[in-house]
């Protein structure tokens, strides 16, 4: 075998990918400084995917594009191709082997690293953030718990990321051998992508990749960033049309401000078990739910968004199957229909072929059946196939064709892609480790899935799958719970918190939906500023925001319980949460460099600095404001700009409800104690000092000047 001896450099800007012939071993710099140091004993492999041997390069030529394309080869005669696409913030290595088999790219360890979404949950031996000491060689979706996959792994110290496309079985190592992303069974191409730069220029990066690759992030809707309302919380399967009105009756008379609800389950036929699924299409109960269109229109009415569940599973007898089979609209194995057997619902099933765009627009067709109804959009919850092969994207062009329909979207299935108005982590109950909650919502946020909605405050204590007897531990955990959900872009009620039997249950639980709902134009401008740049505004781990600061690292784990993160580029979310939630009484919170206010009191604080014992009492806001100190709330029937006096220069940009008229907010202070606003319009702009800080109203389009 002639190997190719020269030693191969690319460069963009100031990045520089060196190739090592033989074996191939790649590294990335940027302005001089090793991001990604190659791996001693070869960076690409192929082959077996439990014994892949290193391929050394062979040739090297230029395609049309202009791309550098190498001829690689294994010592057993293994061959592939590898054209290299290089920009100043990203490098793509599309692979394609000759034969089927296992594509592997590695370097050299990284620590810390983060990401992995679903999967950061997994395969450890405690619950931490940083997957330093991660394995898994059959990467895949499965069970309840891993159903939102990203294998976009970030590592805020090299500024570098590392991503492996294909929905397909992966393999991921973080360990402190390698750092190893690829595929076990490629049978055409796999791409690779590098990314480096800022936490910003990466997540753009990454953003734009998505987009381009077929894994599209789309715009998300402002009701869903409201407060919420989950039957399967409240009622279990005790659902029709007397109980749900009642219930959700009652929180609305105590003030409960909900702008939607959930009727996951149980509305359909349930006399005979063919119709026992979501996808019976436009059958409800008669007896259950007598006049559906009624029903959801005096939620309507109260200003309430109505949804249901939604799932690709069809009973193999059951409504619909029969068209979808003479279509060859499911999964077939062998040139017929697979039939599963899921974790719900109990009856065999066919599953909708996603692959095939005919049969995703059937699909789509027949949830118009709901809609004629009036139901606004679906809680898409397939689960329970894990013992089946089915790619991660299973979900997403199903999604992504209803969001394109205007329908709301609760995601809980996908890869990469954001189809979806809300990334819900699993069921999270009562009697579950108290610190998977936190870690798998920070998780969310390093792989890209930032629209974090942790699910119902409590869980499904109806669903009887722990003790119901209420206990004083029952009555701290529903207020730590409730005040940890209400800092998320999302939060919804489940189980009625007049069922406690303690005034400070109710109390809690009302103060932290009234304060969610305050925030919620600020959670959902986030949420656009995410889908505009990738940046993970909405919910933001402070390694992603202070990349530099050595202390924000080794805090988000299950010993030192530092679950924070900003929201925006002004509200700093320090949570008292964790599995000791109900003896805790306070936390060691860092505050990192700059000048941050207590979002109830006031209080000043001076960063960096480690609050240590900082007592966090169930009533008190985990909040505060730092960084542009510019923050919306809604106040009435309108919204208000709030400027926290904690820099004297300041911009940001806030998006309205709507999802496009902006307002542009900059400070140029120099006395606090005599401050104005200009409004770029001329209009009348005067302010007031409320809840310390200086507040005035806004309107969509308006840009203001605080001086």
């Amino acid at each position: 075998m002639i190997l190719l001896l020269s030693l191969l450099v690319l460069t963009a800007g100031d990045t520089k990918l060196t190739i090592t012939p033989d074996p191939v071993r790649i590294s990335l710099e940027r302005g001089g400084a090793t991001i990604a140091a190659s791996h001693p004993t070869g960076s690409l492999l192929l082959g077996d995917p439990d014994k892949p041997e290193p391929a050394s390069v062979v040739s090297e030529a230029y395609n049309q594009q202009g791309h550098r394309v190498l001829s690689v080869r294994t010592a057993s005669g293994l061959t592939a191709t590898v054209t290299i696409a290089l920009t100043p913030n990203q490098a793509d290595l599309i692979v394609r082997p000759t034969i089927p088999g296992a594509v592997l790219l590695r370097f050299a360890p990284l620590s810390p690293g983060f990401g992995l979404a679903d999967h950061a949950v997994t395969h450890r031996d405690s619950f931490d953030t940083d997957i330093t000491g991660y394995r898994n060689d059959r990467y895949l979706s499965g069970t309840g718990l891993t159903r939102l996959i990203s294998n976009f792994t970030f590592y805020p110290k090299q500024r570098f990321g590392f991503l492996v496309w294909d929905p397909g079985i992966k393999m991921v190592r973080s360990t402190s051998e390698e750092c190893l992303q690829g595929v076990r069974n490629v049978t055409s191409e796999v791409r690779f992508s590098l990314f480096t730069g800022s936490p910003a220029e990466i997540y753009r990066q990454f953003l734009e990749s998505r987009n381009l690759y077929g894994y599209p992030v789309m715009k998300p809707k402002y009701d869903f960033f409201g407060v919420g309302w989950e039957a399967f919380g409240a009622l279990a399967w005790d659902t029709n049309y007397k109980t749900v009105a009642e219930n959700v009756g009652q929180y609305l008379s105590l003030g409960f401000p909900l702008k939607w609800m959930v009727v996951g389950s149980g509305f359909w036929p349930r006399d005979d078990k063919r119709f026992h699924e979501t996808t019976s299409f436009g059958m409800y109960d008669k007896t259950l739910y007598p006049d559906p269109r009624a029903f959801i229109a005096q939620f309507h009415a109260k200003g309430l968004k109505f949804f249901q569940g939604l799932r690709t599973t069809f009973i193999v007898d059951g409504p619909y199957s029969e068209e979808g089979v003479r279509n060859g609209y499911f999964v077939e194995e062998n040139g017929r229909p697979k039939v599963y057997q899921f974790g719900w619902p109990k009856s065999p099933t066919y599953f909708l072929d996603w692959r095939k765009p005919q049969a995703v627009a059937w699909f789509a067709d027949l949830t118009r059946k709901w809609t004629a109804y009036g139901v606004d959009g679906y809680k898409e919850d397939v689960f329970g196939y894990g013992k089946y092969t089915l790619g991660d994207d299973k979900l997403d062009p199903v999604n992504a064709a209803l969001m394109r329909e205007g329908l709301f979207i609760m995601g809980r299935n996908a890869y990469l892609a954001s189809p979806a108005d809300l990334h819900r982590l699993n069921d999270f109950n009562f009697n579950q480790n108290q610190d998977r909650g936190p870690v798998n919502a920070l998780a969310y946020g390093y792989s890209g899935f930032p629209l974090v909605y942790p699910d119902i405050v409590g869980g499904t204590f109806g669903e009887g799958h722990f003790d119901l007897k209420v206990t004083p531990r029952m009555r701290q955990y529903m207020k730590r719970n409730a005040m940890w959900a209400a800092l998320h872009p999302s939060m919804s009620m489940g189980q009625g918190p007049w069922t406690f039997g303690d005034p400070e249950v109710e109390a809690v639980l009302l103060q932290a939906a009234q304060l969610h709902d305050r925030l919620q134009p600020y959670f959902y401008s986030q949420a656009v500023r995410f889908y505009l740049d990738g940046y993970p505004w909405s919910f933001t781990p402070l390694p992603v925001a202070f990349p530099n600061d050595p202390q924000v690292y080794g805090r988000e784990n299950d010993k030192v319980r530092g679950y924070e993160w900003m929201v925006g580029d002004s509200l700093l979310a320090t949570p008292l949460y964790g599995d000791d939630y109900e003896t805790a009484t306070s936390r060691d919170v860092y505050l990192p460099a700059g000048a941050w206010m207590e979002y109830d009191s006031g209080q000043r604080h001076q960063g960096p600095v480690v609050l240590k014992n900082f007592a966090l009492p169930v009533g008190q806001t985990p909040l505060f404001v730092g960084g542009t100190g510019i923050v919306v709330e809604k106040k009435g029937d309108g919204l208000v700009a709030r400027i926290y006096p904690v820099t004297d220069r300041a911009e940001s940009r806030f998006i309205h409800p709507d999802g496009t008229s902006v307002s542009n907010l900059r400070v140029q202070v120099s006395d606090w104690k005599r401050v104005t606003v200009k409004c770029s319009t001329g209009a009348s702009c005067t302010g007031t000092w409320q809840r310390h800080a200086f507040e005035f109203p806004i309107r969509p389009g308006e840009n203001y000047e605080i001086q």
